[in-house]
């Protein structure tokens, strides 16, 4: 017991000092879904949620800390002065120090640490940095948020650090290139992620809305999660459009060795409608966009654009919003890990998309 006070008094003492190194929370920009802290750190939450500083000097360090019910290390990408560095792997326990040493001769520089890997991998505790910050500011920008599943996510995307046969699910991740992230970049526009590996509209990729949430009933929670004890989302972002693709999961027939119900195409349809009316709810003014799975094809491919069909002709008669448009992705053979999209595909994803999303924002 007494070392392990000990452990969690300097945990505590290091804590104190990085949150005084980075008291000036004006000096940082925050974008996708976070949690600020009373005592000046901030959770990463969703996927490729960030945190971005302008400072000076040629190095500096940063403090993360990985936090979750249980004791595993995480990811975030770093992307300094607009250059893609590489990521970054959080071991498990107490907060640690990362050192950052400047490469370029700009007078200042910029850092915007993403975290790599989704909602359900735990938070990324940002606790401040070393660096001599100069003033930061938010250029406004058009707004789009995609709704999804593990193929929003960008998992099991990308096995550079670990090869797809080895480590966790979580190590195969990298939000910064997801389909969505690298869509935004191309066309210049803000983002958030809502997504969730193995979740559907109705019932996820190996189980009946029995022992796991569906996404209908955890959007609205921050986390992502039906955990009470979690905020709320405060749906401050308010996107010009919403992009939801989910589906994938409903029409998977599971790992084969549970029990599966044939795909119930009305209980699908009936969510779908009602989890759109929710976001108009929040979202008023956004135009909706619903997606097909590059991953379901053949019969389910049919079924799948027939349903969501349905969805959009069951908000035919709404005057209130704009008509929900519909997306078609190609079918492709994937290449990443587990039969997921890798880092290539998905930017074969984001060539297809970013096209149909900034006609629609000019539109606007």
């Amino acid at each position: 017991m007494f070392p392990k006070k000990i452990a969690l008094l300097i945990l505590f003492l290091l804590i104190s000092v990085v949150s005084k190194a980075q008291n000036k929370t004006d000096k940082f920009l925050y974008e996708g879904r976070i949690e600020k802290l009373q005592n000046n750190a901030v959770v990463l939450i969703g996927t490729a949620s960030s945190v971005s500083f302008n400072f000076i000097g040629n190095k500096c360090a940063i403090s993360l800390q990985s936090v979750d019910s249980w004791e595993h290390h995480n990811y975030v990408s770093l992307v300094l002065d607009g250059k893609y560095i590489g990521k970054l792997r959080i071991e498990k326990g107490a907060v640690q120090s990362f050192p950052i040493k400047v490469t370029s001769n700009k007078k200042v520089h910029n850092l915007t640490i993403y975290k790599t890997t989704e909602a359900h991998s735990g938070g990324i505790f940002f606790y401040g940095t070393t660096a001599k910050l100069t003033s930061i500011s938010s250029k406004k920008k058009k707004k789009i948020e995609f709704i999804g599943d593990s193929i929003t996510c960008g998992a099991a995307s990308d096995p550079s650090d670990v090869p797809c046969d080895k480590g966790e699910y979580f190590d195969h991740h990298n939000g910064y290139y997801a389909y969505g992230p690298i869509l935004s970049r191309k066309i210049d526009v803000d983002y958030l992620m809502s997504s969730v590996s193995g979740i559907g509209m109705y019932r996820n990729w190996n189980d009946e809305n029995k022992d796991e949430a569906i996404m209908p009933e955890v959007y609205e929670n921050l986390y992502l999660t039906k955990d009470p004890s979690k905020p709320k989302y405060d749906f401050a972002f308010q996107p010009d459009i919403i992009s939801i693709a989910l589906g994938t999961n409903d029409f998977s027939g599971g790992d084969g060795k549970k029990e599966r119900l044939p795909f119930n195409a009305e209980k699908y349809v009936s969510n779908y409608i009602n989890f759109i009316k929710m976001l108009y709810k929040h979202n008023p003014k956004a135009q909706i966009v619903i997606t097909n799975s590059p991953m379901v094809n053949g019969e389910r491919a049919v079924v799948f654009e027939d349903c969501l069909n349905k969805v959009k002709s069951a908000f035919t008669e709404d005057k209130r919003h704009k008509p929900i448009q519909i997306f078609k992705f190609k079918q492709m053979t994937p290449k990443g890990c587990s039969g997921h999209p890798d880092v290539s595909d998905h930017k074969i994803l984001a060539a297809e998309y970013g096209p149909f999303l900034k006609k629609l924002l000019n539109e606007k």
